[in-house]
């Protein structure tokens, strides 16, 4: 942070201390800030945008003075900038917007150092919210049953255990990785984990994830002194680590049939989300506080409709049995000259 103004290391250490945000969320706001201010300072000294002269810009010296004369203007500039030349997708310059609104609004607000957010009648991108990916129920099973399967594998118990919970709990992968033994309760009912932003919540877990980590707690070996704590250990008896989990995950999906899904430990958690609120009925506001989401609209794509459930509503239709009469072509001759005989008839009298 050497290069970064003295007012955004303010902005950042109140997102990070005060407001207890992650920090992969504050590392990501300094790096819409710092492109911006980039921006903005190379605009005015006519300095090349490329991309060697850009990256080297000095940007310590932008002060309140400098803040102040930032226009609504000059954020439109930004996103054509960032559109045009980084190619940047309305996702992306969603999030810069919102880093932006987020730190005007810091500076008006908390410190009152400037009279209006110049961001704060900026209108977002329109982003288009993709249905999340996820496995089906028996997809899910053979999964399970692709790590059950494989008897060779030392780690089969821990390996279970863990698409288990990813699968009922739907879990963060930093959420199952950071579990520790004394977060479970003694009678393995639930157990804590650590969320977004340091928040704890409690995850209850179901006959599958008892018996899967009662399994596991069997066979489980030898642990160092310093991740003695640890739920998940690796073979080298340290705590598994974020990358281990995955390359399981992936392993166990192309034994299923189901590498060329694009899939992901993060897909499980959708796919937890997605078996709760369709197979299981589970309201969306308990899937809320099972998922550890802050605004319900996070947890709304999850109630997007099957196309099982879109192809039973056709069905449902109540015009769905109405068809078309096919009579024998005899009959539809004795019709017609039946009609014709009755318009003689009429004609004649």
């Amino acid at each position: 942070m050497e290069n970064t103004p003295e007012l955004v290391k303010s902005f950042l250490n109140y997102k990070l201390s005060i407001q207890n945000r992650s920090i992969k969320t504050v590392e990501q706001y300094e790096i819409d800030l710092m492109l911006f201010f980039k921006y903005l300072i190379c605009r005015k000294n006519g300095t090349p945008l490329s991309k060697e002269e850009f990256d080297n810009t000095d940007i310590s010296g932008v002060d309140i003075d400098f803040i102040r004369k930032i226009s609504e203007d000059d954020i439109y500039d930004f996103f054509i900038f960032v559109s045009r030349e980084r190619a940047n997708k309305a996702r992306s310059r969603a999030r810069k917007l919102s880093s932006l609104k987020t730190f005007f609004k810091y500076l008006e607000v908390n410190k009152k150092l400037i009279d209006k957010n110049p961001a704060i009648n900026v209108e977002s991108p329109s982003v288009k919210r993709a249905l999340p990916k996820y496995l089906t129920l028996e997809e899910s099973i053979s999964l399970l049953e692709a790590v059950e399967s494989d008897t060779e594998s030392e780690s089969r118990e821990r390996d279970y255990a863990i698409v288990t919970l990813f699968l009922n709990c739907g879990m963060r992968l930093s959420e199952l990785c950071s579990i520790n033994l004394s977060d479970i309760d003694t009678e393995m009912r639930s157990l804590r984990v650590i969320g977004k932003g340091s928040k704890e919540r409690i995850v209850y877990l179901n006959d599958a994830c008892r018996a899967a980590l009662t399994d596991y707690l069997k066979v489980r070996g030898a642990i160092s002194s310093k991740d003695k704590n640890a739920l998940f250990i690796s073979r080298l008896g340290k705590r598994i680590s974020n990358k281990t989990v995955q390359w399981m995950i992936y392993k166990y999906l192309n034994k299923a049939g189901l590498g060329n899904r694009h899939l992901s430990t993060h897909k499980l958690r959708h796919t937890a989300a997605t078996l709760m609120y369709q197979e299981g009925g589970v309201d969306v506001l308990i899937l809320k506080d099972i998922l550890g989401h802050e605004q319900l609209n996070t947890t709304q794509i999850y109630t997007h409709v099957s196309n099982r459930q879109l192809e039973d509503a056709v069905k449902k239709n109540p015009l769905a049995s109405k068809r078309i009469s096919h009579d024998t072509p005899t009959d539809a001759k004795k019709d017609s000259d039946s009609g014709e005989d009755d318009e003689r008839k009429d004609h004649d009298v």
